[in-house]
């Protein structure tokens, strides 16, 4: 266990006028709070916030940060408080170790809402301090260096945790050298038999190479050296397990096809010396093609800077390089850890550090807009997709650059320029070509995005998208148009009701009622009546308390007048107003297009085609249900007239949608029955859905048929042809 002494001389290294004072009484005031407590191994706990202070010396962070590692349990475990840590360490401190104890609170792989809400906290708490992340990664990296002690299933949970989210937050701001250990760590728990098999297939290759990354690393130095490169270091190393199983596993390769598992670095004083070296490397051996990555022209948004070359170098060895400065190698360990902010003392709070790092700032970015989204769900969805992926680099026509996940479409492009441009986009020229809204972009892409101003993002975009950004745009955009549609039907129905109780509908007059409705606003009122979650009589009697329903239930009739709603199959329902001898149309066209699993209108079990006369029916969360005027199951509406609608058929003539229906034969139970049935339907044109028999008699079987036709004329046609067969006893349609 480290000591005092040996804790500040850590921290004087690199920080020679360090607060002494601060980390003695950091010190003694954590070992006094923990006193005998133990760890799950048994080691005295005090250790626990050694070693997590002795990991953020490593990165040479300041002495108030290594201070709060070392206080971090007090306030969850020990009898300390906020305030009592105030008065002695101040409140900057005592904000980080609150902060902290919360964190530390949150449960992240329990249930989905609760992970999601409990992750949103943490991304939060980060947003105000970024040394809060900074603790929280050391804290459970060292946790998961002694997870052996655990059960085996907290083991597994823990580490789910620690690959979803710990890793990919430690890789976001650039600490790649932790990310890749929390990932080896949590794969070792997460698929054991990966790991050990990678991890043996690995140590046996070490064994035949003995000696090969020394002598490349060898071969590699006296060539630069040779050319004028005097100050370069050449380090070679073994990939971890994760990486290479990860690799396998997107690469569908088995672990002897893969041919780069050493890298290696070369770290040089300048800029003009990585591309010297880039150049003295590519001349001496071959390139392999497409393996080239310049990203110090062009640095990752979490501030990384290097160049990436793959060639077929000493032995014919395949050898990945990255070539950067002694910076810039900083930068890859570290990552916002290496800015001098945390070395020299300035500044006491992580906004400061957003002018200094691309990364902070870049998490800071992250935040806000996952933090548009609805709710809990979709905010650890978007998260976990931001963190995840890899970048490529485009530009808009004007070389604006835009950073997007690997993957990503222009789609994805479009919102990352500015949500009105996704939500406008129609088609996207890539390099100056039009391509497809699903085309996958490359690095170095030019994209120029086409908008139209009446666009609505389809519902599907949200399975083409990878952004978080993207699919909360799409979704808003889909509610929003969703809800518009809820509210214009609704708004018909009050009309509808209000009228034929004599009284005159507006919006103003719900405004006094809301509290009564248990809605919020007016709009979401006329939608929820629109949904079907609320009546149209109870928002009548809200409005007038005195009004007593005398109406008969009246059905609606064909001579009814209505007004328009299309949907996307291409009819047109048409809601009844009052009637009217001359048969002329009602109020305007409420048109209803694309909405797939939303503001449905969908039909009964039984189906109905052009031709029939139908009726609809408000169904609460189901919107607009459609019956063939036969359907004994309209009886149970009966005593609700406020639900009717009347409908009828308006199909383009270009319609080409086919209509569900439903038929029962009884049939002679002989072979060749059913392929008789079954080549009559096929000669007139029609498709069966589904099918299902039912034996009823020895010599008799029942067959019940979905059937898909373009109309009641091909329907009855189809039945007579059905039956003339001489297998065929009866044929009757069915209504559900």
């Amino acid at each position: 266990m480290m000591r005092q002494y040996e804790l500040v001389e850590r921290v004087q290294k690199y920080k020679p006028d360090a607060n002494e004072a601060l980390l003695n009484k950091a010190y003694v005031y954590a070992m006094q709070k923990h006193g005998q407590q133990k760890r799950a191994s048994g080691d005295p706990y005090i250790s626990h916030p050694l070693e997590v202070a002795a990991i953020l010396t490593d990165m040479r962070l300041d002495e108030s940060t290594i201070a709060v590692a070392l206080l971090h349990d007090t306030i969850e475990d020990t009898s300390a408080t906020r305030a009592e840590i105030d008065e002695i360490f101040g409140e900057d401190i005592g904000a980080l170790v609150e902060g902290l104890t919360k964190i530390k609170k949150l449960d992240l792989v329990s249930k989905k809402a609760k992970q999601a809400e409990n992750l949103r906290k943490l991304l939060l708490a980060i947003s105000d301090d970024v040394r809060v992340l900074l603790v929280k990664l050391a804290d459970r990296l060292h946790n998961m260096r002694t997870l052996d002690h655990m059960s085996p299933e907290k083991r597994a949970r823990i580490s789910e945790e620690t690959m979803d989210i710990y890793a990919p937050l430690a890789g976001r701001m650039g600490m790649q050298d932790m990310r890749e250990e929390l990932e080896n760590l949590s794969f070792r728990h997460i698929n054991p038999e990966a790991y050990e098999t990678v991890t043996r297939k690995l140590k046996e290759l070490s064994q035949r190479n003995e000696g090969l990354i020394r002598k490349i690393e060898e071969e590699l130095g006296e060539l630069l050296v040779a050319n004028g490169l005097t100050g370069a270091q050449v380090r070679g190393r073994q990939k971890t397990p994760y990486s290479v199983f990860r690799k396998m596993q997107s690469k569908s390769l088995s672990f002897e096809q893969l041919s780069d598992v050493y890298a290696f670095r070369i770290i040089v004083d300048d800029i003009p010396s990585c591309y010297r070296a880039l150049g003295i490397v590519h001349t001496r051996w071959r390139v392999v093609p497409g393996r080239f990555k310049d990203y110090i022209s062009t640095p990752k948004q979490n501030d990384y800077q290097s160049i990436h070359t793959t060639i077929v170098g000493p032995s014919r060895q395949r050898i990945e390089l990255q070539i950067r400065t002694r910076r810039m190698h900083e930068i890859a360990e570290y990552g916002i850890a290496a800015h001098s902010l945390y070395k020299d003392g300035e500044g006491a709070n992580g906004e400061a550090a957003s002018p200094r790092s691309n990364a902070y700032a870049l998490l800071r970015r992250t935040i806000e807009s996952l933090a548009e989204g609805d709710n809990a769900e979709e905010f650890l969805e978007h998260t976990k997709l931001e963190l995840f992926q890899d970048q490529v680099f485009c530009f808009t026509p004007k070389g604006q650059l835009i950073n997007l996940p690997r993957g990503a479409t222009p789609i994805d492009f479009a919102y990352a320029v500015h949500t009105n441009v996704g939500d406008t986009c129609v088609g996207a020229k890539i390099n100056g070509r039009i391509m497809p809204l699903v085309t996958r972009l490359n690095n170095g892409d030019e994209v120029e995005i086409i908008r139209s101003g009446i666009q609505v993002p389809p519902p599907a975009w949200e399975e083409i998208v990878v952004t978080g950004k993207a699919r909360a745009a799409i979704r808003r955009a889909t509610r929003a148009a969703v809800r518009k549609q809820y509210s214009g039907l609704g708004y018909r129905i009050l009309e509808r009701t209000f009228d034929r109780a004599g009284k005159s509908f507006s919006r103003d007059a719900l405004k006094p009622v809301l509290h009564r409705l248990g809605q919020k606003d007016v709009e979401d009122a006329i939608a929820a009546v629109g949904r079907g979650e609320l009546s149209s009589l109870d928002v009548l009697r809200a409005v007038f308390p005195d009004y007593q329903d005398e109406r008969v239930t009246v059905k609606p009739s064909p001579d009814e007048g209505w007004f328009n709603m299309r949907s996307a199959a291409g009819m047109v329902f048409k809601l009844p107003g009052r009637a009217r001898a001359d048969g002329e149309s009602g109020p305007e066209a409420l048109p209803i297009r694309g909405l797939s699993g939303n503001a449905d209108v969908h039909f009964s079990a039984g189906g109905a085609v052009p031709g029939d006369r139908i009726v609809g029916i408000m169904e609460k969360d189901k919107g607009i249900t459609i019956y063939p005027i036969q359907s004994p199951a309209l009886q149970k509406f009966d005593d609700e007239p406020e639900r009717w609608i009347d409908v009828r058929w308006d199909l383009d003539e270009a319609n080409n949608t086919r209509f569900m229906a439903r038929i029962l034969i009884n049939a002679l139970n002989e072979p060749g029955t059913l392929a008789e049935v079954t080549q009559a339907i096929a000669t007139g044109d029609v498709n069966i859905r589904s099918m299902s028999m039912t034996r009823v008699a020895a010599d008799f079987t029942e067959v019940q048929i979905d059937l898909e036709v373009w109309d009641l004329r091909q329907l009855n046609q189809l039945i007579g042809q059905l039956k003339e067969l001489s297998c065929v006893s009866t044929i009757a349609r069915v209504f559900a």
